[in-house]
């Protein structure tokens, strides 16, 4: 058989293809991952003031902007307090807390695969008959070194495990704050709700005393014989009702002071909150508040973060196709005695180097790829419906602000009105001009309206903080702390 050159290559060709098409494939991989962002209106909806017409703003998170102590513009010492001692102790913080060290670490652990190896081993073994001549003497050798391996990262797959493992972990601390932002959120709303009940116990409270004074009136007119002791029931059982309200309202407000007890870290055995009048200021919330500090919000920043991390996988996914290569090396002493281990002629050593291509795998790669292309899917699908979501929270709040503004007004009015309906009678029943019946009613009528004056306060204290919650922590504008673009404007218009 004639024997050329190409009878020799062919074979080589053959075992190299596999290694030349993932050469060629590295050309195709995963390019590097680009943060999602999300196109909001320049203002929302509740709040236009006649934006222009078709205008978006393509807003990139932002979640690094300073939030600041959102909650001292209620002006409220003691809500300032309790703050301070839910940051401290909350336990839902500290688990989200510990979750975030936990993937600092592995992100750590990840990161160390790209960097050289290096370990010190020692041992000592007896053996015969395993070497070539198989000699039948027993034979000692004795070891001590260094080891060195380096995995050369040519495809990538090691620096996008990295960087998963690290996109991993600023989601956690997305996820954190949201945590402390909710956290505090409820801490404002637990305490304001239950100085919202200090205030209507109170309101119940002279409302029975001025029952006890009515039927101190009614007792002596029925002993009189003025009227009949129906009145006098009719009056008992007012006041009864009445009492019977109140105590609902303080065993509300135990269940409030338990939950503060809880958001505080503290046993709800050992917390107390003393009733106290209800002074706390109502922040006025500025006109045309910009969609983009929406990018603020922690756990839109979370989201987009996943959405990072599951592209990084997928570049992971597709450079298992690549080959491996890694460098080894070794140096130390080896002796068949202790005492000449460390003499300079039984010095040994050794370097290397290792690939590994796997041919076939039974589709094991593919579906990989397959496994991190699906979980992409659903972290955008997830970020996606965490900004409608974020919207939706925002125009709640900013609805419910501005409908409970007018119903605060209208019930003034009726509060007013009530309350001098509730003299007028008062008056013309000690005359004896009016039933009894008709003094009973407006005083039911005024005290109904002066609870429904307290709950419309109180849900704007409620609706306030959750526009804050749902803003990320504010309503300042974000990009105001940018400099602005060439021609003024301070972010990037696009078509919707």
């Amino acid at each position: 058989m004639k024997l050329d050159r190409s009878t020799f290559t062919r074979p080589w060709r053959a075992a190299l293809a596999p290694l030349m098409a993932a050469l060629v494939l590295a050309g195709c991989a995963t390019a590097t991952p680009e943060a999602p962002s999300f196109q909001a209106p320049a203002q929302f909806k509740e709040q236009a003031v006649a934006p222009a017409e078709g205008q978006w703003t393509r807003a990139k998170p932002a979640e690094a902007q300073p939030r600041g102590e959102w909650w001292r513009a209620f002006n409220d010492p003691v809500l300032d307090a309790l703050v301070a001692r839910a940051d401290a102790s909350n336990n839902s913080i500290q688990v989200a807390a510990a979750r975030l060290a936990e993937a600092r670490a592995l992100a750590r652990s990840t990161d160390a695969d790209r960097a050289p190896q290096l370990g010190l081993g020692a041992g000592a073994s007896r053996q015969r008959g395993l070497d070539r001549n198989q000699s039948t003497t027993p034979s000692t050798l004795i070891t001590a070194g260094l080891d060195f391996s380096y995995e050369l990262d040519l495809f990538g797959r090691l620096s996008k495990a990295s960087d998963a493992a690290r996109l991993d972990a600023e989601s956690r601390a997305g996820l954190l704050q949201s945590t402390r932002l909710l956290v505090q959120a409820e801490t404002a709303q637990t305490y304001l709700a239950l100085r919202a009940l200090d205030d209507e116990r109170q309101l119940v409270r002279e409302t029975v005393e001025a029952y006890r004074d009515t039927l101190r009136l009614t007792q002596q007119r029925h002993r009189a014989g003025d009227i009949a002791e129906l009145d006098v029931a009719r009056v008992e059982t007012e006041m009864a009702s009445t009492e019977s309200e109140a105590l609902t309202l303080d065993r509300r407000r135990a269940e409030l002071e338990h939950a503060l007890a809880v958001l505080t870290g503290e046993a709800a055995s050992s917390f107390e909150m003393k009733p106290d009048s209800w002074a706390t200021a109502l922040p006025a919330i500025p006109a045309g508040v910009p969609a983009t500090v929406l990018t603020r919000r922690p756990d839109v920043s979370a989201a987009q973060r996943s959405v990072l991390a599951a592209q990084a996988r997928v570049g992971v996914a597709q450079a298992a196709w690549f080959p491996n290569i890694a460098l080894t090396g070794g140096a130390g002493y080896a002796s068949s005695d202790l005492g000449d281990l460390f003499k300079w002629s039984a010095r040994s050593w050794g370097i290397g180097a290792l690939l590994s291509l796997p041919l076939l795998d039974g589709g094991r790669r593919e579906a990989g790829v397959q496994g991190a292309s699906a979980q992409l899917d659903g972290a955008l699908a997830s970020y996606r419906d965490q900004v409608l979501t974020a919207f939706k929270d925002v125009e709640d709040q900013l609805s419910s602000l501005r409908i409970l503004e007018a119903q605060s007004d209208v019930q003034a009015k009726a509060v007013a009105s009530a309350s001098r309906a509730t003299q007028l009678s008062d008056t013309r029943y000690r005359n004896g001009y009016i039933s009894q019946l008709d003094l009973l009613d407006a005083r039911r009528s005024e005290l109904r309206n002066r609870r429904q004056a307290l709950q419309v306060r109180s849900a704007q204290y409620q609706s306030t903080v959750g526009l804050i919650r749902a803003l990320g922590g504010g309503w300042s504008d974000p990009a105001m702390a940018d400099a602005a673009p060439a021609g003024g404007a301070s972010a990037q218009v696009a078509g919707r």
